[in-house]
């Protein structure tokens, strides 16, 4: 029978007095209440698109959306830096672009250059770093405010697997470096074409949290060298850093130690100044150079020798080469895609979060296009792999940063300083670059989130626990690989373990919740509301067809309500959380029909949504089970089972709940319509004759009655 949707106050709803062949002994002191439920609306399996719709579809719907795009929305797709050049508001705009760019500018030169060391390389390479991708991603990426450049994290990455292949010294490494950023580039491209952002959602906020963590204790412990004043181990774990760093302290020098910490401990004193008192915001990117130039000036007035310099430092622009070695590429794969892992989650995240605070729109896709351009452009001058910095991201925001412009600002101070300043840098003590990398660390070192995490969820503290740990003893990529995959684990675990729910009737409602969550809420002898929230699928249909035998045996009668039976004759399932069902799922529940009717319990379904209830239409659960014992709401199904638990207990003998003949009760339901119109138009509101009392609890009727 197809049914048509009618809203709950329909005056045309039908309704259904359920007969049994035990209504005889019921007597005349039994009255038969009629159910008023609203019909379910069954798809046709002939008409009905399907979930997934065709290629050809899906062709059609982008070509249509092809010739509706103009040649504007066409060019702000490709340069997304015409979106703000032709709104641009040079009175209002161009003065925060102006000071911005020139505060992360000054911000980047020394960072750069430090987080070339940290690298593993000259500190040319840094300079080179920011200032081609800058220019690049000002064009072509869509965040107005994300500065790009050099970071710890990605710099730290570059060191740990180049290190393994490769002296430091060795031009060799320099070239793999920038083939790197080269392919970093490429799989940022082509994960942004094919739009596979979305896998990196797999991995949770606390394994990223964990990683960082560790991994900014290991950068800042790799940095001790320029304190120390003697060299350590090149490692990106822990122990082996801790005992280079004890055996070699007999070679101890106090000038570096008492520069680098006194650098250190004003650029801690200005960043914390900067973030707490608005009057001093300036401080917190004057910083690193006042570090530079501060150590600058004591090396000139002190001549230290225990005191390592940079160096001499190339000066002019970078010039155009492709990359070199790529016989090395296959090797590098696997960091590759890490820093690609980096740049989506750390990068788009930043870059979302400062569009939403400045009111724009910001596509993940495009944003990680214009980074893997930025990467590639910059690896054709020299560049190493860089990505949005977090730091110098809010910087850029609090200095009012309007527009892309304010990274063009910020790449011509970064040429000016490759063109003119490089003569200066020679001078500046490594101890002042390893203090600015120490300052910038330790912000990354989330102890607060951990605290977070295990006053919240204690799962995701030991996924935060476990990816710090391995990260620190195991190394970098063993880490990484760790943390991923309990990520996934957990993951897996929480989608083959679904939560699943006994639902009550919240009293003087018609509403089912929870019993765990609702004490309040009843349930009635004979039947079984469950509710799974979950898509339903071949890794949890065993657990789900568990937990429904473990509730069909160990029901709660301490809150039951309605007749006294002594087993279960109707397990309800409420579908409405139920997003998708697969073939295994349908074969599961085809067999748990079976089992169910060998010991004489009936299913029945309320609320599927459009697509579940068609794949159970094609499979034919929807015959095997009977349309009438499909229900759009739980209450509409608990009524009719209730009816029948009422004949079943008052009848001799145990019957099919629906042995009747289908096509007769529902050929009865035109003639008793017009017997129960009263009852109806009592229960939509329509009509005030006071309405017979129910005294019996499962006897409570669909709406509350007005008298």
């Amino acid at each position: 029978m197809e049914r048509t949707f009618a809203s709950s106050g329909s005056r045309d709803l039908p309704t259904i007095s359920v007969p049994s062949s035990s209504s005889s002994s019921l007597g005349p002191s039994m009255p038969t209440r009629p159910v008023k439920i609203i019909p379910l609306q069954h798809p046709n399996t002939t008409t009905s698109p399907s979930l997934n719709p065709l290629p050809g579809a899906l062709f059609s719907r982008w070509t249509a959306k092809v010739k509706r795009t103009t040649l504007a929305q066409w060019i702000d797709t490709f340069l997304p830096c015409c979106r703000w050049i032709r709104t641009y508001k040079w009175r209002e705009y161009f003065q925060p672009d102006l000071m911005a760019g020139l505060t992360v500018g000054v911000m980047l030169v020394p960072q750069a250059m430090s987080y070339a060391k940290l690298a593993g390389l000259h500190p040319i390479y840094g300079l080179y770093t920011g200032f081609v991708p800058i220019f690049v991603y000002a064009i072509f990426g869509s965040s107005r405010q994300l500065a790009i450049g050099p970071v710890a994290l990605v710099s730290l990455l570059v060191s740990n697997v180049l290190g393994g292949i490769v002296n430091s010294s060795d031009e060799l490494y320099t070239e793999l470096a920038i083939l790197l950023a080269f392919m970093v580039g490429i799989l940022e491209c082509i994960m942004a074409l094919l739009r596979l952002g979305w896998l990196i959602r797999f991995i949770s906020h606390s394994v990223i949290s964990g990683f960082t963590s560790a991994s900014a204790i290991v950068i800042a412990l790799s940095q001790a060298k320029y304190f120390l004043g003697y060299d350590i181990v090149r490692s990106s774990k822990i122990v082996p850093l801790i005992k280079s760093i004890i055996s070699g302290a007999h070679k101890f020098s106090w000038p570096p130690f008492v520069m680098g910490s006194c650098i250190l401990a004003i650029l801690l004193v200005m960043k914390h100044l900067g973030k707490s008192r608005k009057q001093f915001r300036f401080l917190r990117a004057a910083g690193p150079l006042t570090g530079v130039v501060l150590g600058t000036l004591l090396v000139k007035m002190f001549h230290p020798s225990s005191i390592s310099l940079v160096g001499e430092i190339p000066q002019g622009l970078p010039s155009f080469s492709f990359p070199k070695k790529f016989e090395y590429a296959k090797s590098l794969i696997p960091t590759a895609m890490l820093i690609t892992g980096v740049a989506i989650l750390e990068s788009v995240g930043i870059a979302k979060a400062l569009a939403a605070k400045n009111g724009y729109e910001l596509d993940s896709s495009q944003e990680l296009f214009g980074l893997g351009l930025a990467n590639i452009m910059g690896s054709l001058f020299s560049a190493y792999p860089s990505t949005g910095s977090f730091s110098r991201s809010a910087v850029n925001n609090e200095g009012g940063a309007k527009t892309g412009l304010s990274g063009v600002v910020a790449g011509i101070i970064m040429g000016c300083s490759l063109l003119f300043l490089t003569p200066l840098f020679e001078y500046i003590p490594q101890c002042a670059l390893a203090a600015i990398v120490v300052s910038a660390v330790m912000g990354l070192v989330d102890y607060d989130e951990a605290i977070f995490l295990w006053r919240v969820d204690k799962k995701d503290f030991v996924l935060w626990i476990i990816t710090s740990t391995t990260t620190l003893f195991l190394g970098i990529e063993i880490g990484v690989l760790v943390g991923v995959g309990a990520s996934l684990a957990f993951v897996i675990h929480e989608s083959a373990n679904p939560h699943i729910a006994v639902l009550g009737r919240l009293p003087g409602t018609t509403v089912y919740r929870n019993i765990e969550q609702y004490p309040e809420a009843y349930t009635y002898n004979g039947i079984v509301i469950v509710r799974i929230d979950a898509p339903i699928y071949f890794a949890n249909i065993s657990f789900i067809k568990d937990r429904l035998r473990e509730y069909e045996v160990d029901a709660d009668k301490s809150s039951r309500r309605g007749p006294e039976v002594e087993k279960i004759y109707f397990v309800i399932l409420e579908m409405s959380p139920i997003t998708y069902i697969d073939s295994s799922a349908v074969q599961a529940l085809k067999d748990l029909h079976q089992e169910y009717n060998s010991r004489d319990i009936q299913i029945c379904i309320s609320n599927p949504n459009r697509d579940v209830l068609l794949t159970l239409t094609k499979a034919g659960i929807v015959e095997l089970l009977g349309k009438e014992r499909y229900f759009v709401r739980v209450h509409d199904a608990v009524q009719v089972c209730l009816q029948h638990v009422q004949s079943l207990s008052q009848s001799p003998k145990k019957q099919d709940p629906f042995a009747e003949d289908k096509p007769r009760i529902f050929k009865r339901l035109s003639k008793q319509r017009e017997e129960d119109l009263s009852i109806a138009e009592l229960e939509s509101g329509d009509n005030k004759t006071s309405a017979p009392k129910y005294t019996k609890p499962h006897l409570e009727p669909l709406l509350s009655r007005k008298s």
